[in-house]
């Protein structure tokens, strides 16, 4: 409480201040005339947005690298039974005839021609032990989810930086304590914590890029925040030929993780959450740094803050400090457009994830063929970055769905026997997939008022990460009938491009504040508030 009024007595000493114009301010105004202090203050990319979202983007390479290692962890590896010694041996190598009795076998040998040692061959995870190797990918899935919530809602309530480092940390005790458990069952436990870190690192750091860059360029920053996931992809495969044993690549991808401790020099805390926290002498401070890296000169920003906070106070409602994920939906347009979000996420993550194991299928080199999954998600990147400026978020996403549902639905018609075309069409359903992750994040991220973004970007991925577990279910129901896959990855992008039309258009608009600000977002008002300044003034 005594925060909270040192805070509104830091801006009201600064009532009388004269304001400086700035021909720019026009620009950071919505139609309401909301202010944007932050767009004000620092511009909408300078040197300071620049450094900040460079360092953050760093935390997707451990992010891809802690996600995909599963697959040079734990591939596919031919054994054979060794142990109890016989003349017979069933055809999975799993049973042994020993004087007329079909016994289990024991001890098996692995071929290590490629990897000297895996998961599956320091704890033989063959046979009725197979399914280890299932759980720990679905727990290490599980664990991203649980992340994505818990430090989404904890970033909400004590900012943006703190879960961000505790992440980190989290990220690198476990991900070391991966490589030297003598136990399986402890494995597991640090995965499940791994994974914890990696949701947590991935759902705040991209909402503070978010929050602190002005509206022209959330798109390109969220291509270029999105680019360093594929070059982890990319780089995984030439760790993973490098560290062929799996506790030296479980070592590998972690202690980078070190550098990132750096954050607490070198990321700030966001000016937003701040400001819509009542935090604005902290506020105030971060922007006249921000201002002066950028060398953004002419404007008042206590002034600035005053103005926002002015419109701000008149606006927000006792829900806004209570806020949880029962918010995003409680009122009728909020409820819409998260359900409508949330179902699109579950496509990519099952799309992305599931088209990309369907491709694998095709066979060859590992380490080759993954870095050319990584790889080709790149142009789709730059892909969504074009789009997303032209053509606006909506009908991007509208369009990568069609696109990708559309390959896949080819892939049942397409025989068998003519692979190039068949291998064309799973191309262009990742990249479709890829071009619809980067928007979907994006979009996410400005449809989510500041008050619950961290919680409804949280629970965005959450969606993903749903999406990517029943993802190797989907893959498997080839064995069943072989049009099942692609039917399924094809008809669920199509009704997630039919919900964007239930979407408002986000490009060039100002980020929601509020749950108020969240609830009108994309309404057609009928009336505007003409005197808003004046009750706003009576108000404070």
């Amino acid at each position: 409480m005594k925060e909270k009024i040192d805070s509104i007595e830091y801006v009201a000493a600064h009532m009388k201040t004269k304001q400086v114009s700035n021909d720019k301010d026009d620009d950071h105004v919505d139609s309401d005339a909301n202010v944007d202090a932050v767009q004000i203050a620092i511009g909408n990319l300078g040197r300071w947005q620049i450094i900040v979202c460079l360092a953050i983007s760093l935390v997707k390479f451990p992010v891809a690298w802690h996600q995909l290692a599963i697959v040079f962890m734990a591939p596919h590896q031919s054994y054979n039974c060794t142990e109890p010694a016989a003349d017979e041996y069933s055809k999975d190598q799993c049973m042994v005839h020993l004087n007329g009795t079909l016994i289990k076998c024991a001890e098996w040998k692995y071929d290590r021609k490629i990897f000297p040692e895996t998961i599956i061959s320091q704890w033989n995870l063959v046979c009725d032990r197979t399914h280890y190797a299932n759980v720990q990918q679905s727990i290490l899935m599980f664990g991203v989810l649980l992340g994505n919530i818990i430090f989404g809602s904890l970033a909400d309530r004590f900012g943006r930086k703190t879960p961000l480092m505790v992440s980190v940390i989290l990220q690198l005790l476990s991900g070391i304590g991966c490589a030297v458990v003598p136990w399986f069952h402890a494995l597991l436990l640090m995965k499940l914590l791994s994974a914890l870190a990696t949701g947590g690192t991935m759902v705040t750091s991209y909402v503070i890029c978010m929050e602190i860059v002005g509206t022209k360029w959330r798109a390109a920053i969220t291509v270029l925040y999105q680019i360093p996931f594929s070059l982890g992809h990319m780089s995984l495969a030439g760790l993973a030929f490098w560290f062929r044993h799996w506790q030296q690549l479980q070592i590998a991808i972690t202690l980078p993780s070190i550098i990132l401790l750096s954050y607490w020099w070198i990321v700030p805390e966001s000016p937003r959450w701040l400001l819509a926290m009542g935090k604005q002498r902290k506020a105030c401070e971060i922007l006249q740094e921000a201002a002066n890296t950028n060398k953004v000169k002419n404007v008042d920003i206590p002034e600035v803050v005053r103005k926002h906070c002015l419109h701000q106070i008149f606006k927000r409602s006792t829900l806004d400090d209570k806020a949880s994920f029962f918010n995003l939906s409680r009122t009728p347009n909020m409820r819409v457009k998260s359900l409508s979000i949330f179902f699109n996420w579950i496509v990519c993550g099952m799309g992305l994830f599931g088209i990309s194991q369907y491709i694998g299928q095709v066979g060859g080199d590992i380490f080759i063929n993954f870095a050319v999954s990584g790889a080709i998600q790149i142009p789709g990147n730059f892909v969504a970055w074009w789009a997303m400026n032209r053509l606006g978020r909506r009908i991007t996403l509208i369009c990568s769905n069609s696109i990708s549902g559309i390959a896949c639905l080819f892939l049942i018609i397409v025989s068998n026997n003519m692979a190039w075309l068949r291998l064309l069409l799973a191309c262009l359903g990742i990249v479709g997939m890829s071009v619809s992750f980067t928007t979907v994040y994006l979009f996410s991220g400005e449809l989510f008022p500041t008050v619950v973004r961290n919680i409804g970007v949280g629970a965005s991925s959450m969606c993903a990460r749903v999406g990517s577990i029943v993802a190797p279910f989907v893959v498997s129901l080839n064995y069943i009938e072989a049009w099942l896959p692609p039917t399924i990855f094809g008809i669920l992008p199509l009704i997630g491009a039919a919900l964007c039309l239930l979407l408002p258009e986000t490009a060039g608009c100002t980020l929601p504040e509020t749950l108020q600000d969240g609830e009108e977002f994309g309404k057609k008002r009928k009336t505007k508030e003409k005197h808003g300044d004046f009750e706003a003034e009576g108000t404070f």
